[in-house]
């Protein structure tokens, strides 16, 4: 057992204070997190469109049939509860009493508030707490509340929760069962990183997680309710300092890149093959996520494109101004793309190797894609199915008139579609591959040596040697 790491009382039993992180789509399931409860820990389901099952076990495809985005959304809503519920009614089973089963949902994933309802409505007594981030979730502790489960917000500054406190989470306070400190720099998939905060320049968590527990305490919040660090962990030898430490209080620890690779990790072999050959910086905190937040994934060729699609970019005006003097003759149809010299130059270029068509963003510039990539484009922007409160590739919006009111924007892509696809065994180079920045550890870590794959219980037991 690693030194002063002690068990803490969550749901009315004893628990280690080591919480798996709810992965993406179908990327952490029932026989992830139900083993990791079974090993003493806190297990995640992600809850966002889990896999549901037919008769036979077999993982029900999620097919939309509806013709009208609204119609679709609806769909989506109901395969988010099912799905959900049938992995936390098999991770219930897996747990057999052991450890705790919490759910992650994203705040901005459509339909969030009735897909937690329906969740929570079908599953009383298997539950235990909610995770949640990618958002400012302030109905999550009123929502949790009402069903009697803890909630788990995910913040990345002391600023985020103070706000998050003030507004909602005071009334329910009696059910935080902690609070998640998501590193914005090293956490993989959507994150919490502000306009005020330089992407380029990561920030030494522990002064922002003492800023965040002096806030708690401000606040009357005690001890007990443990701080979760989140991003970056790989082993507890290297947080040495942060285990019973009175500056930080009750400190928990989340692990979600390393248990992609176990015998019960849902993701796909070539998937988890992939996860071998990682190198430093091979992971990239990037903005083309539909939801307009920042978030890190490997750099698979998929990534690439986006970034070569965003460089393949001019600004245009629609009247001759400034330094806009000469009309785009490549890639559009009229007359009214008035664009620099040396702009038109470099879409000429573009268009001779092959990047033949110009699509316009919200931000007054057009990038030049394939004909092939403009075709890609432009379906899955018609079939969205509204898998997020507001997206803006597609311009979706879950409320209200069901728009953003924005060009739908070609610089991002069908998060849904893509997620989706390398989860249940697509191509792992053309896809979005979520990972942490400390990926590149399962290359240098001997306890992956020779290919072993460990089992949940066996990385469990070796997290709780410090390694």
């Amino acid at each position: 057992m690693f030194k002063g790491l002690k068990p803490i009382i969550y749901g009315g039993r004893e628990v280690w204070p080591l919480v798996e992180g709810g992965k993406g789509v179908a990327a952490t399931n029932h026989a992830s997190s139900g083993a990791w409860a079974a090993a003493g820990g806190i297990g995640t389901i992600s809850a966002v469109n889990a896999d549901s099952y037919d008769a036979d076990g077999n993982v029900i495809p999620q097919i939309f049939h509806e013709p009208t985005r609204q119609g679709r959304h609806a769909e989506l809503i109901e395969y988010g509860i099912k799905g959900a519920v049938a992995q936390i009614e098999r991770a219930y089973e897996i747990a057999a009493g052991r450890g705790a089963i919490n759910i992650n949902i994203l705040w901005e994933m459509g339909g969030a508030q009735p897909i937690l309802h329906g969740i929570l409505e079908r599953t009383r007594g298997m539950v235990t707490g909610v995770t949640c981030g990618a958002g400012m979730p302030y109905k999550l502790s009123e929502i949790a509340a009402s069903y009697g489960v803890y909630y788990f917000p995910i913040i990345s500054s002391a600023r985020a929760f103070r706000a998050l406190w003030k507004r909602a989470y005071h009334k329910a306070a009696e059910w935080m069962g902690a609070v998640v400190y998501e590193d914005p720099w090293l956490a993989g998939g959507h994150n919490g990183l502000s306009n005020a905060e330089d992407p380029l320049r990561p920030e030494d968590p522990y002064p922002r997680v003492k800023a965040l527990r002096d806030t708690m305490r401000a606040e009357g919040i005690s001890d007990d309710v443990p701080i979760v660090m989140a991003g970056g962990v790989w082993c507890l030898r290297e947080w040495e300092n942060w285990i019973d430490n009175p500056e930080l209080g009750q400190i928990s620890f989340q692990f979600g890149t390393r248990p992609l690779l176990t015998q019960e990790s849902p993701i796909p072999q070539t998937w988890k093959d992939k996860l071998r050959t990682l190198e430093p910086g091979d992971v990239l905190l990037h903005r083309f996520s539909p939801t307009g937040f920042y978030s890190s994934a490997v750099k698979t060729p998929f990534l690439r494109e986006l970034m070569a699609r965003s460089e393949r970019q001019i600004p245009f005006s629609k009247v001759e101004a400034g330094d806009h003097i000469v009309q785009l003759d490549v890639g559009v149809k009229g007359k009214n793309f008035w664009v620099t010299p040396d702009d038109r130059e470099r879409a000429r270029h573009w268009a001779r190797e092959g990047f033949v068509t110009a699509l316009k963003t919200p931000d007054d510039t057009i990038v030049f894609v394939t004909p092939e990539s403009r075709e890609t484009i432009r379906t899955d922007q018609a079939n969205c199915m509204g898998c997020l409160s507001h997206c803006q590739f597609s311009s979706w919006k879950d409320h209200d008139d069901f728009t953003t009111g924005r060009l739908a924007d070609p610089r991002s892509f069908c998060i849904q579609k893509t997620l989706q696809s390398i989860a249940h065994g697509g191509d792992v180079e053309n896809n979005l591959m979520f990972a942490g920045h400390a990926a590149y550890r399962f290359k240098q870590d001997p306890f992956y040596s020779n290919n072993f794959t460990p089992t949940v219980q066996q990385l469990v037991d070796r997290i709780l040697t410090g390694d």
